[in-house]
């Protein structure tokens, strides 16, 4: 179990999610236990001359009700639904009415791809209407780091403060660095995660044009199939995962409900291609190592790991590699599942979103499947969970996230 060492241990007390699938981290849950997909028809743009024509939307989110009529319009899409996320994490902490030292509490909210709404609407502008007509705000509502501003604002977060952006890996380096801000004595209280708001025109082309997304556009809730012989491509999605990071006796002292311990982070980088993994998945093998190693944990004593699975030829090929690396004669019997074939690929959001879904699966001791699991895959050959839950008994989860530029990142979540 986690080292014991003298080291400041971090533990989860509230978690959030806004996802495709549902608009908390409980709908979101029972969601992926069912094994529904959140991937539909994209309702933002008209995608009728897209290749790909669907995406994980979420559906019925209000900003305005949550955020203020005129705060909401400060904001990007990626921004508002990452400060709803941090209002709810904070409320389920029990941090809303009774918040925590202001000078002890930080906010790292990553993002992959920010404001991008923003920017492709400011650009039109711009084209359309002239450089005078670009608003006061353009500015502040592009920056990548705004989440996290909003944030400290909202919740009265005065200790550090900054936002992580490695691709897809975003929000899982969110978590891990969040937890050495703890355990290094910099902040008691950390509100990390991630927000993605990528279901816009620039960016699906933009991936369509290298040919990175699934084009299943007669049956997307089967396109994202991650492990499957078939898969073609990613399902972008959009969301946002908000943990609250809690010192362990700090958390003690003011009665919290510990969810979780994240007991070890691991973060390497392939140093190989812009988008492509090294070859046998050798840089994510190393930081699932590292992750254990963090954790004091050897590879038999992890009962379940959410694999980055996107549902990408290359991904699931090295990656079954990478933990087969990583665990040895232990990989066969380790069961595996990848929630983005229901919810899609959140990009920098996904990190933090799967980190909440591990810490759901150690408290209710299920993994959540893999769905549209249909044809097996010579190259990918382990324990997928493929299309039902699965109880078990489950003390230690890992969650790995990988992102274009070769970043890798693992985490390792425990009960307590």
């Amino acid at each position: 179990m986690p080292n014991e060492s003298d080291r400041r241990r971090v533990v989860v007390t509230g978690i959030s999610a806004i996802s495709p699938i549902g608009l908390d981290a409980e709908s979101t849950w029972s969601g992926l236990l069912a094994g529904i997909s959140g991937v539909g028809p994209i309702t933002r743009f008209d995608a009728t001359d897209f290749e790909t024509r669907f995406a994980g939307e979420v559906k019925g989110f209000k900003p305005d009700e949550i955020l203020g009529k005129k705060d909401y319009r400060r904001m990007d899409r990626y921004c508002q639904l990452g400060v709803a996320a941090a209002i709810a994490a904070a409320e389920h902490a029990g941090l809303a009415e009774r918040p925590a030292d202001p000078l002890r509490t930080g906010a790292l909210i990553a993002t992959g791809m920010g404001a991008i709404e923003t920017i492709e609407t400011g650009m039109e502008t711009l084209l359309d209407r002239g450089p005078g007509r670009i608003g006061p705000f353009f500015m502040p509502m592009m920056l990548a780091n705004m989440a996290s501003g909003h944030v400290s604002m909202r919740l009265d977060a005065k200790g550090p403060n900054m936002a992580t952006v490695s691709a897809c890996a975003s929000s899982a380096h969110a978590l891990g660095e969040a937890t050495r801000w703890i355990r290094d004595g910099m902040a008691d209280v950390v509100y990390a995660g991630g927000c993605e708001a990528p279901v816009s025109r620039l960016s699906v082309a933009g991936f369509n044009a290298m040919g990175a997304l699934s084009r299943r556009n007669d049956d997307p809730a089967a396109a994202s199939r991650p492990f499957d012989l078939g898969r073609d491509g990613f399902v972008v999605g959009e969301g946002a995962a908000i943990l609250v990071l809690e010192e362990l006796e700090h958390a003690r002292a003011r009665g919290a409900t510990i969810l979780a311990e994240i007991a070890g982070y691991g973060a390497t980088d392939d140093a190989n291609h812009i988008v492509q993994p090294s070859p046998e998945g050798e840089g994510a093998a190393r930081a699932m190592r590292l992750a254990l190693e963090d954790a004091g944990l050897t590879p038999d004593e992890i009962d379940y790991l959410n694999a980055h699975g996107t549902s990408t030829p290359l991904n699931e090929k090295f990656e079954t590699q990478s933990i087969k690396g990583a665990f040895g004669e232990f990989a066969a019997s380790l069961p595996i599942s990848s929630t983005k074939s229901m919810t899609g690929h959140l990009l920098g959001a996904a990190g933090a979103l799967e980190a909440a879904i591990s810490v759901l699966a150690i408290r209710d001791q299920i993994a959540p499947p893999t769905i549209n699991y249909e044809t097996p895959d010579p190259d990918c050959d382990l324990d997928y969970i493929p299309n039902a839950k699965r109880p078990l008994d489950i003390s230690a989860v890992m969650s790995n996230s990988m992102g274009f530029g070769g970043h890798n990142v693992s985490l390792v979540l425990a009960k307590m």
